[in-house]
This record gives structure tokens, C-alpha cells and sequence, in this order.
């Protein structure tokens, strides 16, 4: 519940969402199917409520939509293509890609 919570609190506050609960998953060693069934919905949930928020505000404009419809097409490409990489990958190369991607994501938050 602490990691979920903390993940709500940094992924409303900042759009990251996930990143602790992708964590706790990691230092858990669960198996990497275990880990997408916790930490996807997580995500979809985590960002599903941000929009809704964001939204009920009036914070997002026509521009945000219009640009979001644009990249849908790629963004569902990607996906595609992530589930097929997905398969692909064992239990050591999913964990170093976690790891890598986790630290390339701070490393690039750091030094921008």
C-alpha cells in the first residue's frame, strides 16, 4: 500500500507514474509476468485519473487533444511493437532492461 501510495503522489505530482511501483516489483524478484500484471494497470490507472483531473480543471487545451489524437496511431504502433519485444525477452534480459531504462530515465532527469 506505501509503494502504491507513493507512486500515486509522484506520478499525479509529476507524470511519472509507476516508477516506484515498477521498483518494488523489481526488489520483490518476481517472475516478469507478475511484475506487468502489477505495474501496467497501475500506470493505465495512475494516468487515467491525472487526465480525468486534469481535465475537470480545464487544464487541457484543444491543442493537447488534437496533438495527442496525431500521435495515437504511433503510440499504438509502439505498443505493438513493445508486446511482440515482450515475448521475446527471458527473465535476465527483462530485469536488465528495467534496470537500464530506470536508470537512463534518471540519468536524463538529472542532467537535463
Amino acid at each position: 500500500m506505501g509503494a502504491g501510495f507513493l507512486n500515486g503522489v509522484l506520478g499525479g505530482a509529476t507524470g511519472l507514474a509507476g516508477i516506484i511501483v515498477i521498483i518494488w516489483c523489481q526488489l520483490r524478484g518476481w517472475a516478469k509476468d507478475e511484475q506487468r500484471v502489477v505495474f501496467q494497470p497501475v500506470g493505465v490507472v495512475t494516468f487515467a485519473m491525472s487526465a480525468a483531473w486534469l481535465g475537470g480543471q480545464g487544464s487541457i487545451s484543444r491543442e493537447v487533444i488534437w496533438l495527442f489524437v496525431i500521435a495515437l496511431p504511433v503510440l499504438l504502433a509502439g505498443t505493438w511493437l513493445g508486446l511482440k519485444f515482450y515475448g521475446w525477452l527471458d527473465e535476465a534480459q527483462f530485469r536488465k532492461l528495467v534496470f537500464i531504462l530506470l536508470f537512463a530515465s534518471g540519468a536524463v532527469l538529472l542532467f537535463r
